[in-house]
């Protein structure tokens, strides 16, 4: 589904992002964990193709990022909601609607909004929202051409409690359903629970990957050690 091969993002000389190689199977949710400045946002957004990675290659469902089947069959979900303050919810799922050549989107479109608590956001400028909202909003629209890669970045960031399960319920039903999810985070107990795998990046690299046991084992860690101390011994 997804696979990424010796990707490095330069910045003059800095390395953002060194070397990584990773792969996210249809049917998985895999974890993508680091402290801040990991290069976590860079490596999500070179595979969105939002950025050009400096060197090494990413596919797709075998096509190369930045081609239009690789963005049909991606959809991203930046930390940070950035919408068209003018126009509303409901807008924003019909110009995506409109984007992807979808076909009788509209039931599907209201029951996102119904889901994420937008029902009675739905004519309201983006503008007006709060950045919770706008959030459910972007992941509302991520949904709604149902691609095959979904790319979330520290997505329950501003969210409610109850957004919050709304969103795991909804990664596990993406994943049920056999798509393939990759979810930068550093909040690891929300992970924990649903990732089928974990990667762990620091200064730009990968330095550990694997299912929990996995990495307990690797690290020779007790095996109810939960994922938080794993990923302390990891990075100190």
């Amino acid at each position: 589904m997804l696979n990424v091969q010796n990707v490095s993002k330069m910045y003059g000389q800095l390395a953002a992002v060194q070397d990584v190689s990773l792969s996210v199977r249809r049917g998985e949710i895999v974890g993508l964990l680091g402290p801040n400045g990991a290069g976590k946002s860079t490596l999500i957004k070179c595979i969105a193709g939002l950025l050009r990675a400096s060197d090494g290659a990413i596919s797709v469902d075998g096509f190369l990022v930045r081609t239009p089947e690789a963005r049909g069959s991606t959809g991203y979900i930046p930390e940070v909601p950035s919408l068209y303050d003018l126009l509303t919810p409901w807008e924003h799922l019909q110009f995506i609607a409109l984007a992807y050549g979808l076909q009788n989107w509209e039931d599907h479109a209201t029951e996102l909004l119904g889901q994420f608590g937008l029902s009675d956001k739905r004519d309201a400028f983006s503008g007006e929202l709060s950045k919770g909202m706008r959030q459910k909003v972007l992941i509302a629209c991520a949904l709604l051409h149902q691609p095959s890669l979904y790319l979330f970045d520290e997505p329950t960031v501003g969210l409610d409690p109850q957004a919050q399960r709304e969103l795991t319920r909804q990664l596990l039903r993406l994943r049920d359903d056999g798509h393939a999810l990759l979810v930068s985070t550093h909040i690891l107990a929300q992970i924990e629970p649903i990732a089928d795998r974990a990667i762990i990046m620091s200064h730009g690299r990968t330095i550990a990957g694997g299912t929990l046991a996995e990495l307990r084992e690797t690290f020779q860690l007790p095996a109810d050690t939960p994922l938080e101390d794993v990923f302390l011994q990891v990075t100190e």
